[in-house]
């Protein structure tokens, strides 16, 4: 599978909430993290690491980047557009079920703490 890598510096922006997207990335060293601003007020979804993945949405919907992703220590990443990805799954199917499977998890995660966030906020 054909990658091509990229570098940000800490505290760079790798991509903001609402660009278009049209590949997804893999962390291969450093770190980074992922927010997402509503009503004015900017919340951190994950921190995510090595061998980590994101931006994934952009290769299934044609749909504007939910979060924005920011380097939190010198980063480098891998890019895999959308024919990379597919000659990647032709090659190794499995990966398709390890997608799947951190995206679950993270709705999932998204799902339980948004009640949480519902049961503190309707609290008196």
């Amino acid at each position: 599978m054909a990658r091509l890598g990229k570098k940000f510096d800490q505290g760079e922006v790798i991509f903001r909430q609402g660009e278009k997207g049209d590949c997804m990335f893999v962390i291969q060293q450093g770190q980074v993290e992922a927010t997402s601003e509503a009503g004015g007020k900017e919340v951190r979804l994950r921190t995510m690491g090595p061998n980590e993945f994101f931006g994934e949405m952009a290769l299934f919907e044609k749909v504007a980047r939910t979060a924005t992703i920011r380097a939190i220590e010198p980063t480098h990443l891998l890019t895999i557009d959308k024919r990379n990805l597919l000659e990647g799954i032709h090659e190794d199917p499995s990966l398709a079920f390890r997608i799947l499977q951190t995206m679950s998890h993270r709705i999932r995660d998204l799902t339980e703490r948004l009640a949480k966030y519902e049961e503190t906020s309707s609290t008196p």
